[in-house]
């Protein structure tokens, strides 16, 4: 009896160690704005939603629009740069208030960057880490 209680104790805390990592990669943060944490799949699915539209001649509530890089950032990519809001909620934006964070990509659908108005001054956003 003692055997079944402890074996089952071991397989529950191997699953979990084992699970463990998986979850941490699921809540990782590719990119966080102010204290927003953004998922690698919530910057991929707001990038693939801007880059859509972009490509079909469409905007939703003026996204995506060019981005001029007045601040200068050295973005890994080439541009013309496209702007499109990524929100804070998990969901993809369509329409409405677009929040403070951008999703940066080019018209070859590469990502340039993730960039926010949050402790920017104005109008000009500083870069997400």
């Amino acid at each position: 009896m003692q055997y079944t209680k402890l074996f089952a104790l071991a397989a529950v805390f191997v699953s979990s160690t084992l699970a463990a990592p998986l979850d941490a990669e699921a809540r990782a943060c590719a990119s966080t704005c102010g204290s927003v944490c953004y998922t690698s799949s919530a910057v991929s699915a707001a990038r693939n939603a801007g880059y859509n539209l972009y490509s079909a001649g469409s905007t939703e509530n003026s996204y995506p629009h060019v981005y001029h890089n007045y601040e200068g950032f050295d973005f890994p990519v080439s541009g013309t740069y496209y702007e499109f809001p990524i929100l804070s909620s998990g969901k993809v934006y369509s329409g409405g208030s677009p929040g403070a964070d951008r999703v940066v990509f080019n018209n070859n659908d590469q990502l340039a960057g993730v960039i926010t108005h949050t402790g920017a001054s104005g109008n000009n956003f500083v870069a997400c880490t």
